[in-house]
């Protein structure tokens, strides 16, 4: 294992052309004698010569050290600035969002984009979820999920950032469209759509239907809300989603209706691994986060 010492009194003499040089550039006390063994161990552990005298108290670099110096330079220049970064709490670095696709299209952009404007040098990936992604934060795959959790695990951390609330989805060409709805029971013979992958969701959208009195006869099952909408817009039935829009969802071909009985909201959160190192990334982007 090559020392770090010696890379870098090789730095400093390739830098300044000159020991005597490199020795009074030196970020702290080192005598001209002490570059000298630096470099000549260096050497004789890498079994080359790595300058060539050109002068009294001038060396060049040979091909093999021009070669070192082209891989340690930029590492030993941009040192002073990682060490400013950690010292003053301002590292960038890579976010890992998991989060369902209607947080993806609504609740994130405004959000990133505050964080864009604050810390251009930390970047996020953003990943659709299906279903809370709470193992993959346990296990630090992901560094956040933004989701609807009915309980806060008691290994995971997590911040409110908005609420969502129910609404009835049906065909904008339906009969009923221009009376409006007052009750799913006026759609119960109709086929219902239900989430398919996140069974929790489902649990949601059956009880609610059964509060009116109303169990679907025929069922179709999709895996986002925006399947589930596609499909009401090609008029395969109706479905319960919950929405962060106040007027309930936006596409063509859907009539939403908020569902005032039971009249509920779904809290939405942030949650992230408990630790006990902080992570400096994530107390940015919670800092920028929504108020619900």
């Amino acid at each position: 294992m090559i020392q770090l010492q010696r890379l870098e009194g090789f730095y400093w003499v390739a830098r300044c052309e000159g020991y005597a040089r490199a020795a009074r550039s030196f970020p702290y006390p080192i005598t001209q004698p002490g570059v000298h063994q630096q470099v000549k161990r260096l050497e004789a552990e890498l079994g080359v010569r790595l300058f060539e005298r050109v002068g009294k108290d001038r060396v060049l670099l040979t091909p093999e050290g021009r070669t070192l110096y082209a891989y340690v330079a930029p590492f030993l220049e941009g040192l002073p600035a990682v060490a400013r970064s950690l010292r003053s709490n301002e590292v960038g670095g890579r976010l890992r969002i998991h989060a369902s696709g209607h947080m993806l299209r609504y609740l994130l952009p405004p959000w990133l984009r505050r964080l864009q404007r604050q810390r251009a040098d930390i970047e996020v990936e953003l990943f659709e979820a299906k279903v809370p992604a709470v193992a993959l934060v346990r296990s630090g795959e992901a560094d956040l999920l933004v989701d609807h959790l009915p309980e806060i695990p008691s290994d995971l951390e997590a911040r409110q950032v908005g609420s969502t609330r129910a609404f009835l989805v049906f065909p904008s060409n339906h009969p009923l469209a221009r009376k409006g709805l007052s009750s799913p029971r006026q759609l119960g013979d109709e086929p219902f759509i239900a989430y398919s992958a996140d069974l929790q969701l489902r649990e949601l959208q059956l009880s609610a239907l059964a509060h009116h009195g109303v169990t679907p006869r025929r069922l179709h099952a999709a895996d986002s809300s925006e399947t589930i909408l596609g499909f009401v817009a090609a008029g395969l039935g109706y479905s319960l989603l919950a929405s962060l829009l106040p007027k309930g969802p936006r596409v063509p071909g859907v009539v939403a209706q908020p569902l005032t009985q039971p009249a509920r909201e779904f809290p939405i959160y942030a949650a992230w691994r408990k630790s006990a190192h902080a992570n400096p990334l994530l107390a940015v982007l919670l800092g920028l986060s929504p108020q619900p």
